[in-house]
């Protein structure tokens, strides 16, 4: 098949998966200990080979040895054979090693601004009231010119926020500081768990998951996810932010030949856990718009009932390794994945999937029209590259060769919120201090040029004087703290 993706064996037919149906998605699913590891890993040197870029999270470290080839094993010679290929030989794909603490692979960040609010908000497990906090820090930052790059910059504008309650009220909503505090207890809490490494400059460059080596094979880059797995909400909402960023910023496609990059979103089940439904929204229409960028989604989870129906009906390319039914759960979850396929008269699906052993799947995948294939019981073809994982000497010579070495290593930290709201702060209060000054210094001047004999009457109209003063002083501060911030509108 042109464009063919050989995924397997049922019987004496090969089973295919068409490269040009791989932005229309799928779901690869089945226990621990099954062979989804080994299926994604098939699948990224597949696209490799054809000249499509791979992003895939690496959860255990066993992906890693897709960038080397693999070696001769009685077993791989067997399944060979049983599948019928012809021109099977060993070979690593080129690899981009990425990790968040730049410790295994070039650093991963973004900055608060590109993350948004309503990512955040989830990343920080906000209520709807807090949630509200956090946009009107968001419309502010927008509005004055404020750069927001890492977490002391949300800070500074949250505090600035909080300190401004009162007059934002009128044009942004009522702040209220228990909120903000709650906010504030938050940010620390994702600090101390890290995440204060995840944000900042300079921020991943969507371009660098795009590329294709001088052989025109395409890049898989690999994100080491062996600690990060512990955050799961960091997570799952860096991966849905990286698919949120590749909608926005890449040009409408339409249908291809191939697709412009294909996503494998491991442990699936983590992005939907406890989502609130405006996440569950824009999931759902990421998902859906991401295609027409020519952008394929796979995501990898135990049961398919750890995806919502309203995205696993946007998944059209099925791979279903086994389940095995041990409570009345595991029953009514095998019942589910079964009633996802297009029934085989061949064979009963729901029973099948409870029998399939290591390395066997049902496969349905989408026509050249987009119609699910009949399920089929398929054995998995074994990859060319290395089964199992590099040693740290082997990544850490491909990380040295690598052609993005230098550029996320050195973190840049440029002027923007934190550094303006303290100098704004710094001259503002300055500009009081002088005002104060002078005030006291023309009281001082008046005192001394006042005649003794009209001290009750002058006393009744410095009272007055003073008064004025104190109104004028409080409107002419608001006025010059407007203006001042009204200076860095458009600043970014």
């Amino acid at each position: 098949m042109e464009n063919g993706i050989l995924i397997g064996g049922a019987g004496d037919q090969q089973i295919w998966l068409d490269a040009a149906m791989a932005n229309r998605h799928g779901l690869i699913t089945g226990a621990t200990g099954t062979g989804k590891t080994v299926t994604l890993q098939l699948l990224a040197e597949s696209f490799s080979r054809l000249g499509v870029p791979v992003f895939a999270a690496d959860i255990k470290g066993d992906l890693s040895g897709v960038a080397k080839p693999g070696s001769e094993h009685p077993k791989v010679a067997e399944r060979v054979g049983l599948i019928r290929i012809s021109d099977h030989s060993f070979e690593g794909s080129p690899v981009l090693f990425w990790d968040v603490q730049g410790d295994k692979g070039h650093a991963v960040r973004t900055t608060i601004s590109e993350m948004g609010p309503v990512l955040l908000a989830n990343l920080l497990e906000l209520n709807e009231t807090q949630e509200g906090i956090l946009h009107i820090a968001f419309a502010l930052a927008d509005d004055q010119g404020l750069l927001l790059l890492d977490l002391k910059d949300l800070r500074a504008m949250l505090n600035w926020v909080n300190d401004n309650a009162a007059d934002l009220s009128r044009e942004y909503g009522r702040v209220s500081t228990a909120s903000v505090t709650a906010i504030l207890r938050r940010l620390l809490v994702l600090e101390e768990a890290g995440g204060d490494e995840y944000f900042g400059e300079p921020a991943l460059r969507i371009e660098h998951l795009l590329q294709s080596d001088f052989s025109g094979r395409g890049v898989i880059s690999l994100l080491d996810a062996t600690t990060l797995y512990h955050n799961p909400r960091i997570y799952a909402t860096f991966l849905l932010w990286l698919l949120s960023e590749l909608m926005e910023q890449l040009p409408e496609r339409g249908d291809a030949p191939l697709p412009k990059l294909v996503f494998f979103f491991d442990e699936a089940h983590l992005l939907f856990d406890s989502a609130p439904p405006a996440l569950l929204e824009r999931i759902t229409q990421v998902v859906r718009l991401i295609r027409s960028k020519g952008v394929g989604v796979f995501f990898v989870t135990q049961y398919p009932s750890d995806v919502p129906e309203e995205v696993i009906g946007q998944l059209g390319n099925r791979i279903q390794h086994a389940l095995r039914a041990f409570t009345p759960r595991d029953r009514k979850a095998l019942r589910a994945a079964a009633e996802t396929f297009r029934a085989n008269p061949a064979f009963d699906t729901e029973i099948t999937i409870g029998e399939l052993g290591v390395g066997e799947a049902l496969v349905s995948t989408l026509d050249a029209k987009g119609v699910p294939s009949v399920v089929e019981r398929t054995l998995i073809a074994p990859p060319r590259s290395r089964i199992g994982p590099l040693s740290s000497e082997e990544r850490d010579a491909i990380i040295a060769k690598s052609p993005l070495r230098g550029t996320y290593e050195t973190v840049v930290d440029r002027e923007s919120a934190f550094e303006m709201l303290k100098k704004r702060t710094e001259e503002l209060e300055a500009q009081r201090a002088e005002a104060a000054q002078q005030q006291q210094a023309e009281d001082a001047a008046s005192a001394k040029a006042r005649p003794s004999g009209g001290r009750q009457r002058q006393g009744a109209v410095e009272a007055f004087t003073k008064s004025v003063l104190r109104s004028v002083g409080s409107s002419l501060g608001r006025s010059i703290a407007r203006g001042i911030l009204g200076s860095i509108i458009g600043r970014r």
